[in-house]
């Protein structure tokens, strides 16, 4: 079942992580649109972790199946990227925002 939950929670972190990277590049593409519904999903994300204690709910659901509690004893990620995720795509999130945010305020004011 570990296995399982850490696929899928892999999986889970892989498309956030495709949002918070795609984000700035839609904003210099001037897809605001996509900018914002790639900030939107990252939020609701953020709106879960927040809830539930600043933890994914599958790691809770992986501790279930495992006495290790290594940085990535719940998903299949190098164990330096699972220690530091949160402040690594927290501060590509908040740069990729405002890079979308400065291309749009450019994009009005033309």
């Amino acid at each position: 079942m570990l296995i399982w939950i850490k696929i899928l929670h892999t999986a889970v972190w892989f498309f956030f992580a495709a949002c918070i990277v795609a984000l700035p590049i839609a904003g210099v593409l001037r897809e605001f649109w996509w900018a914002g519904a790639l900030a939107c999903l990252v939020l609701m994300e953020c709106a879960v972790l927040a809830v539930n204690r600043c933890r994914c709910p599958l790691t809770d659901l992986a501790a279930r199946h495992t006495d290790v509690r290594t940085s990535n004893f719940d998903i299949y990620l190098p164990v330096w990227l699972a220690r530091w995720n949160k402040q690594i795509f927290g501060t590509l999130f908040v740069a990729g925002g405002g890079i979308a945010i400065w291309q749009w305020l450019i994009y009005r004011g033309r």
